[in-house]
């Protein structure tokens, strides 16, 4: 059993827990079964289970214990990095926290995902200068009129937010390859360059520094590419593998 099968029983019209097992069979399992499995994965893993439910948006209180989590493990980690280790105490915690808040949003990106349209600030109206011609009400004829006016931004369609999604590939992930498509003469298809296969854009690292940045002064751009940065690839490989984890201890336990 894997951890995509077990969302179904997280809703009001899914699977019923009742303690007989819809086979005859003495190695099926019951409802009841399923449940157990999934407490003993969430005890056994419970930073994996927690950030794949909240991925998925089975519960809120899953995405904050993951993102308290893994909080907790890069204030483990951080005094690795010399720039991290050299932060106030004061500082240190709050620092992690929106690290580990960043990492977690970049883990749970994926084609369907909606950004904030930098366009418009998510208001989905920008300012625009409009042109008309007025009649004075001298009667001496019209005049040219200047007016700042509010119109729907067009990169949002007035959504406030746009698609996360790869505009190469429109979120698939593979894309035509040109050059191999013109030497074969028939089109070719192959991981998408713009997304590395993804199908979709990750959240710039940048916005983590900016973030971080506006909390303490003490960690340079060129300190955050050199060891900052790294640790907070760091942080989103560590979610990738506790789901890993999970899902791994999930199928022991259903075996």
């Amino acid at each position: 059993m894997s951890l995509e099968a077990t969302v179904k029983y997280h809703f009001p019209k899914g699977q019923n827990f009742s303690g007989t097992a819809p086979q005859t069979s003495p190695d099926a399992m019951t409802g009841t079964d399923y449940v157990a499995a999934m407490g003993m994965t969430q005890s056994r893993a419970p930073l994996g289970y927690a950030a794949f439910m909240g991925k998925v948006g089975v519960s809120e209180n899953d995405a904050r214990r993951a993102v308290s989590l893994l909080t907790d493990f890069a204030l483990q980690t951080c005094d690795r990095v010399a720039a991290l280790r050299k932060l106030e105490t004061d500082i240190k915690p709050a620092v992690m926290q929106v690290l580990a808040t960043y990492a977690y949003l970049d883990y749970c990106r994926s084609a369907a995902s909606v950004k904030p349209c930098e366009c418009c600030s998510s208001t989905g109206f920008i300012a625009a200068e409009v042109v008309t011609m007025k009649s004075m009400l001298s009667g001496a004829g019209r005049r040219e009129v200047r007016e700042q006016v509010r119109v729907r931004c067009k990169t949002c369609a007035g959504k406030g937010v746009v698609s996360s999604a790869c505009r190469d590939c429109n979120g698939r992930g593979r894309a035509v390859m040109r050059k191999e498509s013109e030497r074969q003469g028939v089109p070719v298809m192959g991981d998408c360059k713009q997304c590395s296969g993804r199908g979709f854009e990750r959240i710039p690292s940048t916005a983590a520094y900016r973030a971080i940045s506006s909390m303490t002064d003490s960690i340079s751009l060129a300190t955050w590419e050199k060891s900052g940065k790294q640790f907070y690839e760091t942080l989103i490989g560590k979610l990738e593998t506790e789901e890993s984890w999970a899902n791994a201890a999930l199928n022991r336990v259903t075996a």
